[in-house]
């Protein structure tokens, strides 16, 4: 029965990602090629470090003051300066690594395919280490106190931060396929928020895992179980009192922080995810094209379509412009009140799935190879 289940999972997302293979012999639709820019904006590389491969995983680094965490496959932890790239200290934890870093500049806490949960203190000595129900693909989240790891079974657990010892376990029924993502949770003041399977959302109490409200991204249609699938695959963005989330064929909802109130929702299909500022709303969908729409009312501002099937990560938001990382290492930054392409910036050549982070002035990119990249433009 497991064995089934991962094949279901693995043929659903494949779908968007084979679109985007070039190819002489079929139909489907092909990678857009990178024209030459007229005018482009400068772009420049501040610094660049190498930690070692994710394989088949999305290993997404973590940002916490001036100081920036970064994994491997091959157990490599890494914490190096934020402004210079400078490595302040490398471990190798002994495990395989399959979810990325989380931290809050105190604890550096990272998942392996077994389930296990190892935490280290800033300096990088070994703090404690916990087991959660299945494989952690997703980076852990840490916030006052609690650490909370998203398994592969869709569980999460809320952990304290000083021990290990866990606090909570929160579980939802799931349908007979779902879609196999690295989406973590997010820690905003009391709640946990995260999307499930079946295009849900949830507010789960930081406290006791209970849950505080559901909402409804966006509903399952089709009329196989295939084409059923509307998942929620990327982390939920919690700013201003609004909680915004978007799913695999389905929808981008924006609700309530307090409440889960629908605010606004509009047809789009991500499995990359979305940022928010402070007057727009930005999503990579599954065909490549990026999307801004009003924060307050979901109105539809501008779609730049250019990058079409370029596996694009998902956006950042970061002074005039907005950023997407496609499957050949190339950053590109779009204007943000337009869209139109304004500069790009190679890296080394394999994908950048994970989440960019913006640190002051800078992107911060992991690829696939293990290249970490801060760069900027102007």
């Amino acid at each position: 029965m497991r064995h089934a289940y991962r094949i279901a999972v693995v043929l659903a997302l494949a779908l968007p990602a084979g679109c985007s293979m070039f190819s002489s012999t079929d139909n489907s639709p092909k990678m857009a090629a990178l024209m030459e820019m007229q005018n482009a904006g400068q772009t420049r590389l501040i610094w660049q470090a190498s930690l070692g491969g994710s394989g088949a995983n999305t290993l997404a680094p973590a940002v916490s003051g001036s100081s920036v965490f970064a994994a491997a496959r091959d157990g490599t932890l890494a914490r190096l300066d934020a402004a210079s790239g400078a490595q302040v200290w490398r471990i190798q934890t002994g495990q395989t690594l399959t979810g990325g870093v989380g931290s809050d500049g105190k604890l550096v806490v990272v998942g392996t395919g077994k389930g296990l949960v190892l935490a280290y203190d800033a300096d990088g000595k070994p703090a404690w280490t916990a087991l959660v129900s299945s494989e952690v693909m997703a980076p852990p989240a840490v916030a006052d106190g609690l650490v909370v790891v998203r398994a592969g079974d869709n569980r999460i657990f809320g952990l304290e931060a000083a021990t290990g010892k866990r606090r909570w376990v929160a579980q939802r029924a799931s349908p007979t396929l779902v879609a196999r993502s690295s989406a973590g949770a997010v820690i905003a003041g009391a709640s946990v928020y995260a999307g499930f399977a079946a295009g849900k959302l949830a507010a789960i109490s930081a406290q006791n895992g209970a849950t505080r409200w559901e909402a409804t991204v966006s509903t399952p249609r089709g009329a196989t179980e295939l084409e059923r699938i509307s998942d929620v695959t990327s982390p939920p963005v919690v700013a201003s009192g609004m909680v915004c989330a978007v799913a695999f064929q389905g929808r981008l909802s924006c609700f309530e922080e307090g409440n889960g109130n629908q605010v606004w929702s509009r047809d789009v299909s991500s499995t990359a995810g979305i940022a928010v500022d402070v007057r727009y709303v930005f999503v990579s969908d599954d065909k490549g094209a990026v999307h801004a729409f009003d924060r307050a009312t979901g109105a539809s501002v501008w779609k730049q379509d250019k990058l079409a099937y370029r596996q694009l990560s998902a956006p950042v938001s970061q002074g005039r412009f907005v950023a997407v990382a496609d499957v050949q290492g190339y950053i590109h930054f779009l204007n943000r009140e337009d869209g139109a392409l304004a500069a790009r910036i190679a890296t080394d050549g394999s994908a950048i799935s994970a989440e960019m982070k913006a640190v002051d002035r800078m992107l911060l990119a992991q690829t696939r190879s293990g290249g970490l990249f801060a760069v900027t433009a102007q």
